[in-house]
């Protein structure tokens, strides 16, 4: 297993988001004249060359973008991966439907082909069929977002419902998904939502499977804050480092 911190929310450097130690810690120096989704890039290029070379990466960082270069790695190796994706949010915003602007509300609409001249064309990434990809527990949604996943082929399960889809997985945790009244100093807590125990369960059952290939945890709690969802952080690394043959290898493809 191989460790890869991306201390950074969008283009901001946070550091202090976890205690977990890495194998890898990822920083770059951006562009000053830039636009966001060119300084993205340049962020999301060096994950996607940490991931690539990674036998099982777990990618921790500030937010979902980064998600992006964690699957643009995996792709670069050969690796075509369905993604479950854990989040009380849908991030399947666009440019054009959001109120807010924040582009940490995309990064599941890019990885299924919204505009891939923005992003995914920079990075080299192939877009995943809507089928492949499973959204878990999303309960805070714009009306935008939900007419989208009406008639889209991203399928959205409770929890306890959730059905896997097929092949290698990208397992992605926004650990806002957890009831937003257990983890203080979250930067969008969402009320609702599954209890630190359930949702750390159901992902230790589907590494189980064996068909996990990688694991990106989005910590989008404030810096100093987030004490108990650290330990879920804790408890995925040490698991995989004391039986690192739970992750589905690259060999295994």
């Amino acid at each position: 297993m191989t460790t890869i911190y991306v201390p950074y929310h969008l283009d901001e450097r946070l550091d202090g988001l976890v205690d977990e130690p890495a194998d890898v810690t990822v920083t770059v120096e951006f562009p000053e004249d830039g636009d966001i989704w060119g300084r993205l890039a340049v962020l999301y290029e060096r994950v996607a060359d940490e991931v690539s070379g990674a036998e099982a990466p777990v990618v921790i960082s500030g937010d979902c973008t980064t998600a992006l270069g964690t699957v643009a790695g995996l792709q670069r190796r050969g690796v075509d991966p369905a993604i479950v994706w854990f989040d009380a949010h849908g991030d399947v915003q666009t440019l054009e439907t959001t109120t807010s602007g924040y582009i940490g509300g995309m990064p599941l609409r890019v990885l299924v082909g919204y505009r891939p001249e923005l992003i995914a064309d920079r990075l080299g990434i192939r877009a995943l069929a809507e089928e492949r990809a499973v959204l878990v527990d999303a309960r805070d949604l714009d009306p935008a977002e939900e007419e989208y996943l009406k008639g889209s082929g991203i399928r959205r399960y409770r929890l306890q419902d959730l059905e896997l889809p097929e092949g290698p997985l990208v397992v992605h945790v926004d650990l806002d998904v957890v009831d937003g009244a257990e983890l203080p100093g979250l930067l969008f807590p969402v009320p609702g939502g599954p209890s630190l125990g359930a949702v750390l369960a159901k992902v230790e059952e589907i590494i189980a499977t064996g068909r996990v290939v990688a694991v990106d945890l989005a910590c989008t709690w404030r810096p100093g804050n987030g004490a108990e969802a650290r330990e879920f952080v804790q408890t995925i690394c040490k698991g995989f480092r004391k039986d690192p043959n739970k992750f589905r290898t690259q060999r295994d493809h």
